[in-house]
């Protein structure tokens, strides 16, 4: 019987860990932090994603947009289309404020958030390259394949 329940034990320790989102450690003690005015990007329904219109440039890494076939969004620069489990590369995102960006969990965004479930909440995205942190909310996005959404972001 004690066999029995350390073998419970284990099976379900192992089940958990299995299960837990994989948290990304980031040292940001050299880190840039863009809290200056909001700018905000939209990026209509069928809108090109190829245009720089309909891309928000944040950096010369990291250009986000969406594509019309009602995928998430996606970086410009590294992909040609959103990849559910890894998009937008080079960046990692936390529900919260920026300035609690020590206490927040930053995952993919995928990860990290529902994008049908988005509107609203307060995120947090990280620019691996460029080791920056920026807030970000979004305000719209579109269901369906029409590929619009739009969000407020803080500025350098």
């Amino acid at each position: 019987m004690k066999n029995l329940n350390y073998l419970f034990v284990l099976a379900l320790t192992l089940f958990l860990v299995s299960c837990s989102k994989d948290k990304e450690d980031i040292d940001s003690s050299n880190s840039t932090f863009w809290k200056n005015s909001v700018k905000t990007f939209v990026k209509l329904d069928g809108a090109d994603p190829t245009d720089q219109a309909n891309q928000d440039r944040l950096t010369e890494n990291v250009w986000i947009t969406r594509g019309n076939d009602g995928g998430q969004i996606y970086n410009a620069v590294k992909e040609e289309s959103s990849n559910k489990s890894k998009s937008p590369v080079g960046t990692k995102w936390a529900i919260g404020s920026i300035d609690d960006y020590k206490d927040l969990s930053f995952y993919d965004f995928r990860i990290a958030v529902k994008p049908k479930t988005i509107v609203g909440k307060d995120l947090v995205l990280y620019l691996e390259e460029d080791d920056i942190y920026l807030s970000v909310k979004f305000t719209a996005w579109s269901q369906g394949q029409k590929g619009g959404f739009s969000y407020e972001r803080s500025t350098p």
